[in-house]
């Protein structure tokens, strides 16, 4: 890779509720489709510090962070996701931002392969971070 080669990093959440549902978004771009929380680092930026500015946006919510449970690089992007298990303050109201059109709990088996292994990754997290491609 050289110096100037552009690769891109995102950073993002897996939050559930009370039954073990993760929360996803429905985008309002692109292929308009479900994904977990989260997105780009802006320059300067830390793993952290992205996870929480783009919560913020999207959730209109702070999020609790437990840990970072995974790193995955997207060939089809060239990009890697940095996975965290996260958790919404008590009581917290979910507002969306424009990128976004609605919000739902599904259940993990609904998902696409690669978001259940980002998942079931997370929530099975044993004091190691994974990494893998897809």
């Amino acid at each position: 890779m050289a110096f100037d080669d552009k690769f891109r990093l995102s950073s993002h959440a897996v939050i559930l509720n009370p039954v073990g549902e993760v929360l996803l978004l429905k985008a309002d771009y692109g292929a308009k489709s479900w994904g977990l929380p989260g997105g780009a680092l802006e320059p300067g930026e830390t793993i952290h510090e992205a996870l929480i500015r783009e919560c913020r946006e999207e959730l209109g919510s702070d999020v609790l962070i437990n840990y970072l449970s995974g790193v995955y690089f997207h060939s089809a992007y060239n990009s890697q996701a940095f996975i965290f298990r996260c958790e919404l303050p008590s009581p917290s109201n979910i507002i969306l931002s424009h990128e976004h059109s609605e919000f739902r709990y599904a259940s993990i088996s609904g998902l696409s392969a690669v978001q259940q292994q980002r998942i079931s990754d997370c929530l099975n997290y044993s004091g190691v971070v994974v990494s893998t491609k897809f």
